[in-house]
């Protein structure tokens, strides 16, 4: 079997990441974290997840993330499926963080879009149906 380990972010400010992602994930934790230098640069490592999957961030991230509106090489998105949808719009709203996008309207999933601190786009979807070929639903 494969499965998605980690997911390796370089950004600006740990803090305020760590503020985005715990709010949407609270169930997540700090696996791991240190000090070292990356091609003569100091950086913070971090590791957040659970014992299987994680978020790796190095800070003192520089420049700007990449235009979303262009087809500039880069990473457009990741995801994450949540459990209740509603819950997760709510906690990061209380956390002051606002989604960016609803996703298509579609019957058997909602998501929404938020832009982290750092500009990555992150999906967080609902599936309403536990049958793939409902889940993996794309047009009439």
């Amino acid at each position: 079997m494969i499965h998605l380990e980690h997911i390796n972010l370089v950004v600006k400010n740990m803090e305020a990441t760590l503020a985005f992602y715990r709010a949407a994930l609270p169930h997540w934790r700090v696996r791991g974290n240190g000090f070292d230098h990356w091609h003569g640069m100091p950086r913070q490592w971090l590791h957040f997840g659970d014992d299987y999957q994680y978020l790796a961030f190095s800070d003192n991230g520089q420049g700007e993330n990449r235009d979303l509106t262009t087809l500039n090489l880069g990473l457009a998105h990741f995801a994450f499926v949540v459990g209740n949808i509603d819950d997760l719009v709510a906690r990061l709203a209380e956390a002051g963080f606002n989604a960016d996008k609803q996703g298509a309207e579609n019957p058997y999933r909602k998501n929404f879009y938020y832009l982290d601190p750092n500009g990555f786009e992150v999906e967080f979807v609902e599936y309403l149906s536990d049958l793939p070929k409902e889940r993996n639903h794309y047009h009439d």
